[in-house]
């Protein structure tokens, strides 16, 4: 009875603490690149996005992966703008520092909609689009849903399926009033931080585990309304048919995987490569889940060399 007691208390104590969103002027100054940061009004919600490059180059556009944020971009962003790219690495609504509103769905399809508009409001018609894990899933969907708003199509170890549904804590925060209870306890917590980034880095690159990473990446996901954005979209994801409509694309496609990735298999790449007409797949080794912080030299490499005109 005691042991309830103080979890209940815990509980009471974590909801009435917890700030209602956080502020990007309390917190910008503590951003990597919060120099290249704007924002843009789409569907009466802001968007944040980074911009990296000279805007007459080609466009290259960045997605995010669940939970996560621009951050991941922070060491391949200037390399492909090093490159010649111009660069634009979008939060998509509900993480990083885009609004989180509540009227939202976070479906994939939405998530696809919200940056087609973005591309409108920044006067940018077609683009190269890169997405990783999650940010894979919702590129395949504006490349399946807008075909025309896409040069090239970069997947890096993208989620096409409903599989990552079966993590236990995915399946537990599914659960009506129990997934509101835990949300906040698990995305605040470093030590579940740190934990889940030892199954997300390649062994051999998990120096990549700082204090900064993991309050970089937990930063954004403090407050009320990323406890619900975080919660609406593992509820709304359903991603199936992008792994059964792939063969329908008619862009030019790389496909990047991580040899070590234990998040999304390997069999997913090749799955996408096997579907996707004419695409090209590279297996990155000493690598996981996320090419572009792990190798991301090689990344930019690869991605640049793929996304200029010539290619």
């Amino acid at each position: 009875m005691a042991i309830g007691g103080a979890a209940g208390a815990a509980i009471a104590i974590k909801f009435l603490t917890r700030a209602d969103t956080v502020s990007w002027e309390k917190v910008s100054h503590r951003v990597p690149h919060s120099d290249k940061s704007h924002f843009v009004s789409v569907d009466g919600a802001r968007v944040h996005y980074q911009e990296f490059g000279d805007a007459a180059n080609p466009t290259i556009v960045l997605l995010h992966g669940y939970t996560a944020s621009v951050y991941v971009w922070r060491m391949a962003a200037p390399l492909l703008a090093e490159a010649g790219l111009h660069v634009i690495a979008f939060d998509l609504l509900g993480f990083g520092y885009s609004e989180k509103p509540r009227w939202f769905d976070y479906s994939i399809e939405s998530h696809a909609r919200i940056i087609s508009r973005s591309m409108d409001r920044l006067g940018i018609g077609r683009a190269t689009i890169v997405g990783s894990s999650y940010g894979g899933a919702v590129a395949l969907a504006l490349t399946l849903d807008n075909q025309e708003r896409v040069d090239k199509l970069v997947l890096s170890d993208a989620v096409c399926n409903d599989q990552p549904k079966n993590h236990p804590l995915l399946k537990l925060g599914n659960i009506r009033g129990i997934g509101e209870l835990i949300t906040p306890f698990v995305v605040d917590s470093k030590f579940f931080l740190r934990k889940r980034m030892r199954g997300t880095i390649a062994e051999v690159n998990r120096h990549l585990i700082t204090d900064e990473r993991v309050e970089s990446i937990r930063r954004p996901l403090v407050a009320a309304d990323a406890h619900h954005s975080v919660l609406a979209t593992s509820r709304n994801w359903h991603a199936d048919r992008l792994e059964q409509d792939a063969h329908l694309i008619r862009r030019p496609t790389l496909i990047i995987w991580g040899k070590s990735d234990r998040v999304i298999p390997i069999e997913c790449g090749r799955t996408l490569h096997r579907e996707i007409p004419d695409s090209k797949f590279v297996i990155i080794r000493n690598c996981g889940h996320v090419p572009q912080e792990e190798k991301s030299e090689v990344f930019a490499g690869l991605v640049s060399e793929f996304a200029h005109p010539h290619s």
